[in-house]
């Protein structure tokens, strides 16, 4: 991407002219790029969520099943080990099991250490599903970023990551 086209206005800075106007006391810098992260988001969500929906899914079963894959094998945590991952309640944590159980996507067994616990285990067809998303997720989140070259896209990773490390305390 040249310089020329980052210098291009776009929504956000017809927002900025005006607060700029109206207030030019004020340092907009973090408000623009606070505005922009804020749109990116809202741009992403919906493309993401369409390849999540070819395969039955909502965000939210998707991020439960990607977290059960990642963990290796056996592909098994227990509810709470889910809702803390996903920082969910366990009640929405339930809801979503519920579904993804119901689809024949993941199994709850009791947990043979203790009882009271149950065990949430990604199934053939819940491990075969989330690998088929997850392939059409990073195809489709690599189309959407190809604005930026791999230069760009490598800062612009590293500049969120201290962003993140500093809002998450």
């Amino acid at each position: 991407m040249s310089d020329t086209k980052a210098q291009q206005p776009d929504a956000v800075d017809a927002v900025i002219e005006a607060w700029q106007r109206e207030r030019p006391d004020l340092d907009l810098d973090a408000i623009a790029v606070a505005g922009r992260l804020g749109r990116v988001g809202l741009l992403l969500a919906p493309a993401q969520e369409k390849v999540f929906t070819t395969f039955g899914l909502q965000r939210g079963e998707f991020d439960v099943l990607a977290t059960l894959r990642r963990s290796g094998d056996p592909y098994t945590l227990t509810p709470s080990q889910l809702s803390a991952t996903l920082m969910l309640t366990r009640a929405g944590m339930t809801s979503r099991l519920d579904r993804l159980e119901a689809a024949g996507l993941v199994e709850r067994t009791l947990d043979p250490a203790d009882r009271r616990s149950f065990r949430v285990r990604l199934t053939d067809k819940g491990f075969a599903t989330v690998d088929e998303a997850m392939t059409a997720h990073t195809a489709n989140v690599t189309r959407l970023l190809s604005a930026l070259d791999g230069t760009q896209l490598g800062a612009l990773d590293d500049l969120l990551r201290i962003l993140l490390r500093a809002l998450d305390g």
